[in-house]
């Protein structure tokens, strides 16, 4: 018996899911490594967005706003399309991944920058009288704590990338929502393609954020504490 929605048509659903899913390999890949990229970059930015010197400060607070104040998707068009123009390839998945990298990096530094400067300044002083260097105070005092209190923003930044990782569709890389543009073009089912997909991305969101609510429960009696 063909069931018949107005709105959605399981038969084309169920038809088209395989073709769908075999986009999501490369949205978590491109998920993964962009978030790498960003945890990589998100505290050295950190630490130099929150340095004495101005000469390290200005040219990160440039970075932060610019890679905040401007769309990811007009980032992932000058990697891709732009700057074969001046000789600088990306394939399609290289220029994702970079550029929802070094767009995570600016959202990861600030969420790094507020939590180095939610630890208590005594902590550098108790460590620099004890006689410890500036990276040894960073690395082996301040970095434990602040990463405690900042882990659950930073899985905020996780989930938000995941669902931002299909706009590069645009740019052709065959990920979930790219895969799901073709089933649509092939069943000329939009409606029922595009909320197979919705369907598809909300468990992803619902895992993430179960893991961000365990984390919140692990580190909170450390937070209050602190």
């Amino acid at each position: 018996m063909t069931l018949h929605v107005v709105f959605f048509n399981l038969d084309k659903a169920i038809e088209n899911l395989p073709l769908i899913l075999s986009g999501l390999p490369m949205t978590i890949a491109v998920s993964f490594l962009s978030m790498a990229i960003g945890l990589a970059l998100g505290l050295p930015v950190a630490l130099l967005r929150g340095s004495e010197r101005k000469l390290f400060r200005l040219p990160a607070r440039v970075y932060i706003s610019f890679m905040r104040g401007t769309p990811v998707l007009v980032f992932l068009f000058i990697l891709y399309f732009g700057l074969p123009a001046v000789g600088i390839e990306f394939s399609a998945f290289q220029a994702a991944v970079i550029g929802f990298g070094l767009n995570a990096t600016a959202y990861i530094a600030e969420v790094n920058r507020a939590a180095l400067n939610s630890v208590e300044h005594g902590q550098w002083e108790a460590a620099q009288s004890l006689g410890l260097n500036y990276r040894q105070t960073v690395t082996g005092v301040i970095l434990p704590q602040a990463m405690r209190i900042a882990l659950p923003p930073l899985t905020n930044i996780f989930l938000d990338l995941v669902k931002a990782t299909s706009l590069a569709a645009v740019i052709t890389v065959p990920e979930l929502f790219q895969k799901t543009q073709i089933a649509s073009g092939r069943s000329f089912d939009f409606l029922t393609m595009y909320i197979l997909v919705a369907m598809i991305y909300w468990p992803l969101s619902i895992v993430i954020s179960a893991f961000q609510e365990r984390l919140e429960k692990r580190f909170s009696k450390f937070v209050e504490k602190n």
